[in-house]
């Protein structure tokens, strides 16, 4: 327990009426979780105003509350600190409450469109292997040491994510390793962590639904570099042509990755096939488990925070060598009867599809891929005619159907991804709103040897359709498939 005035010392615009001295047990954003002792924050959202909900925070035993308007009642008992923008100061208070534990462990920020997942997993996996107890904040799931907190974003609100970090310290991790959304950094949840280290993979076609422009999305990604420490690295892929532009800022050491361009870590690939990569890095070959090229870049910048953290090049390969990636990132699955194959696969950006595809291509040349495919509701509809338009351009048969509709009529958006199927490709696809069905249509047009591909859910156990979440695992039902299949 802090003080209110030990929790708020630090803010510099913060006008506060009330006793300053409450002690305060607890951090809440949402009333319904205030209990007596807590201070209650006042975020205005994007779908609800908790400056609407104060009152019932103070009922509730709200001792202090963080505004940027006061309420017309001000309760006697009661410390309302008044700041420009609530959002801005929560992470600060939630680090001082929890004692800065990111002060006390190695902390790593991923970012980038594509490939945060696979770099922090392969991070956390290879660095527990050193013998280090690490936490992992991912899309995936949340780590702390062996044992698994389930994630509900990719990163977690600035209150949530101060107690996960406390937890993860009180554990004895040493290290964390996280995904830094741009959300994230938008909406400050990462404010109040200490970063030792930033690590940037690419920029594509993604949330413009939020950020509204690629310039919005890009300076996002570019502020969680701005706002490192000096004693801090950062690390990008030289080969993206907005890595340089991550570094302009940055008071961190300035490092770069890449296959094409001079880097401080170079790779080269030598051999790129279904069961991994052989890849020259510095003067050592090495084969990974791993296989694409975007899985080359991805061990890369692996391989040069390791190298940042302090660890032996050696060793560092020797353990990537044997490390599988993070669940649902080209996951296959091979039926025993007819030697198909599938692959389940995260991509749902445009970028991401062709990445997996093409790969698939350089692994097959020759072989039929049938790709399933959809979009989610909810979020940028400019990139649905582009998934649309990857998909029938570099499959042999794809089938449009329902991913995550959340709120939206999953017909709609399947009529958005048709806009992008060029007129002499038409006959390449079939549209099948239901998953189960799609996939099992798939499989059913299969021939010995093909290829399926389930992209867009990956590693997720669900799908959401107005507001619920129903059980739905592409590798279960593609596993149940090939069963019958076999029978």
């Amino acid at each position: 327990m802090k003080t209110v005035a030990a929790l708020i010392q630090h803010l510099q615009d913060a006008e506060t009426r009330g006793d300053r001295q409450h002690m305060v047990q607890d951090l809440a954003l949402d009333s319904r979780k205030v209990r007596q002792g807590t201070l209650f924050f006042a975020v205005r959202g994007a779908h609800a105003d908790g400056h609407g909900f104060i009152a019932r925070a103070v009922e509730a035993g709200a001792v202090a509350v963080v505004c940027d308007t006061l309420p017309e009642v001000i309760a006697a008992d009661v410390c309302y600190i008044k700041v420009p923008d609530v959002t801005a100061v929560m992470g600060g208070i939630a680090a001082v409450f929890y004692d800065h534990p990111s002060r006390e462990m190695k902390v790593v920020g991923v970012t980038g469109t594509n490939g945060k997942t696979t770099v922090a997993t392969l991070l956390f996996q290879l660095f527990q292997k050193l013998g280090y107890t690490c936490g992992l904040i991912s899309t995936v799931a949340n780590y702390i040491g062996h044992k698994v907190v389930p994630a509900t974003h990719t990163t977690p609100d600035a209150i949530s994510l101060q107690q996960l970090m406390n937890t993860m310290y009180e554990a004895g991790c040493e290290y964390v390793f996280m995904e830094v959304s741009s959300h994230a950094v938008s909406q400050q949840r990462i404010a109040g962590v200490d970063f030792d280290g930033a690590l940037f993979t690419n920029l594509t076609h993604d949330h413009l639904d939020y950020h509204k422009t690629f310039d919005a999305y890009l300076q996002a990604k570019k502020a969680f570099f701005d706002g490192l420490k000096k004693e801090a690295f950062a690390i990008v892929n030289a080969d993206d042509k907005r890595g340089l532009v991550m570094l302009q800022n940055t008071k961190a050491a300035r490092k770069t990755y890449a296959l094409r361009v001079p880097a401080d870590y170079k790779g080269k690939v030598l051999e790129n096939e279904l069961d991994g990569l052989l890849m020259l890095i510095g003067q050592q070959e090495v084969h990974f488990r791993l296989n694409g090229l975007f899985n080359a870049y991805n061990i890369l910048a692996v391989y040069g925070a390791a190298l940042n953290l302090g660890m032996p090049a050696r060793r560092v390969l020797e353990i990537l060598s044997e490390l599988k990636g993070a669940a649902g990132r080209f996951e296959t699955i091979r039926s025993a009867a007819d030697h198909i194959l599938g692959i389940v696969d995260y991509a749902h950006t445009p970028d991401a599809l062709l990445n997996v595809l093409s790969t698939i291509r350089q692994f097959s040349q020759d072989k039929e891929v049938i790709t399933v495919v959809g979009c989610g509701g909810d979020r940028d509809t400019s990139k649905r005619p582009e998934m649309a338009e990857v998909a029938v351009t570099h499959s042999t048969k794809v089938i449009f159907t329902s991913d995550n509709p959340r709120s939206e009529n999953p017909e709609v958006i399947l009529d958005d991804m048709e806009q992008g199927v060029p007129v002499s490709m038409k006959r390449k696809y079939l549209r099948i709103t239901d998953r189960q069905e799609a996939i099992r249509v798939a499989v059913s047009m299969a021939s010995p040897e093909s290829i399926i591909l389930l992209a867009g859910k990956g590693h997720e156990t669900y799908q959401e359709i107005n507001g619920v979440k129903h059980h739905f695992d592409d590798k279960e039902q593609l596993i149940h498939m090939f069963t019958l299949l076999e029978r």
